[in-house]
């Protein structure tokens, strides 16, 4: 699957070229390492390749509790595609020692590195061939579209939503998973040319980086992301749908169930708003629906019981600390809507010049915060000062920074009346 040597002879050229589309090569049938004499063997092969890892983990969100990898495929040139079953191999330290220095190719890596470093397989350098593709300015980055621009092969993505718990997995969701990694390094050198031809190989590397180091946030109250919730108006019908919440959290975990495969979010609101005083009311609310929506009709019902006789009820309006929504900004605070007005729009100038998606180029909320409440003074350098503190990285400083100060001084000479005159959003 290299590069076809009749065609074109730039990185550019080849980036903006579609050549005609073929089928990937047939692949002789596969199976998963779920034994540790295959998996060492596997092991040995890896090792005895060359150059990068391809790397994805399949998992069954939608499916089961836990988001844990049911499926890990590796590729590495010279060594093939193997496909790990982690739950049935056990400790998985001889592949993270084999992989431990080199680079790991994943495509929207943020999706996959929990689930690797919850079995031990943590990268020290990371390609992401999504985010170099947006980078890159592609007009699309997903899997399927970018290896169908990049390399004209047609990749079908029919399996992304199984349920990778199956077992035995059938023999074209196999191939599935490896193609997924087969392609990864042609993909990953692909964008890489282009990045480079386009001056932007450092913003990537800056980008990937903190893709690694990037933290997952630790929600508070969790139950509050109920779909329907904001219909619940007193504290007491809000503590019920928490109780009704944790009790089917933990009967979810407890037999690796996606919640909302027991009871869908909706039951549980119609359930909190309408307080149903017997089993049989609560039965019979035509919302109460889901596959234990009967078989635990005792466990909801506890729960509400729990939830009336609650004695710390939940806040009807959490403290929080996010900006009110920019179309209020003008009234209420309209020298913040100046500044962000003036500041999109010199940001989405630099985005276009870059060919660069303008989130990121810059995380819109960093830009809000920032409108909202500008350091003093707003210089490039306090600018740049407060960007870094919300997490910006160094080439996102230097390009946006400057550009930023100079929108802010200019909101500060324009008319007061105009805010109000031009939409923030």
């Amino acid at each position: 699957m290299g590069e076809d040597p009749a065609g074109p002879e730039t990185p550019a050229e080849r980036a903006e070229a579609v050549p005609a589309l073929r089928e990937p090569e047939p692949h002789a049938p596969l199976h998963v390492i779920d034994t540790r004499a295959e998996y060492e063997f596997a092991v040995e092969r890896l090792a005895a390749g060359v150059g990068p890892f391809g790397v994805d983990a399949e998992r069954a969100s939608g499916f089961r509790y836990s988001q844990r990898a049911y499926l890990i495929q590796v590729f590495r040139r010279g060594s093939g595609a193997f496909l790990f079953d982690p739950p049935a191999i056990g400790e998985l330290s001889a592949l993270a020692a084999v992989m431990a220095d080199e680079e790991w190719i994943l495509h929207a890596a943020s999706q996959d590195l929990a689930c690797l470093r919850e079995v031990g397989l943590d990268p020290a350098r990371i390609f992401d061939t999504e985010l170099g593709a947006r980078l890159a300015g592609l007009p699309r980055v997903g899997l399927g579209p970018v290896v169908e621009q990049l390399l004209g092969i047609h990749l079908a993505k029919e399996h992304s939503a199984a349920d990778w718990s199956t077992r035995p997995l059938p023999q074209s969701w196999l191939v599935y998973a490896a193609l997924d990694v087969e392609l990864l390094p042609d993909l990953r050198d692909r964008i890489a040319e282009i990045l480079a031809s386009s001056g932007k190989t450092e913003i990537a590397a800056q980008e990937f980086d903190a893709v690694l180091r990037r933290e997952t946030p630790v929600r508070e109250d969790p139950w509050r992301r109920l779909s329907g919730l904001h219909t619940l108006r007193q504290a007491r019908n809000l503590a019920v749908a928490r109780a009704l919440w944790t009790a089917r959290d933990d009967y979810a975990r407890e037999i690796d169930t996606a919640p909302g495969r027991l009871v869908p979010d909706a039951s549980l609101v119609a359930a909190a708003r309408l307080l149903p005083a017997t089993k049989r009311e609560l039965a019979g609310i035509k919302e109460f629906t889901g596959r234990a929506s009967r078989s635990q009709l005792d466990r909801w019902f506890a729960a509400i019981q729990d939830g009336l006789a609650a004695t710390e009820l939940p806040q009807l309006h959490p403290p929080s600390d996010a900006l009110p929504p920019p179309r209020v900004w003008a009234d209420k605070n309209p020298d913040a809507d100046r500044r962000l007005r003036r500041a999109r729009a010199a940001v989405t100038e630099v985005a276009t010049r870059l060919d660069i998606p303008i989130e990121n180029l810059l995380t819109p909320e960093f830009l809000r915060r920032l409108a909202w409440a500008p350091p003093a003074p707003a210089s490039s350098e306090s600018i740049a000062a407060a960007l870094a503190a919300l997490g910006a990285r160094p080439w996102q400083l230097d390009a946006t920074a400057p550009v930023i100060a100079r929108a802010f001084a200019d909101a500060a000479q324009e008319p007061e009346t105009s805010s109000a005159a031009v939409p923030s959003e």
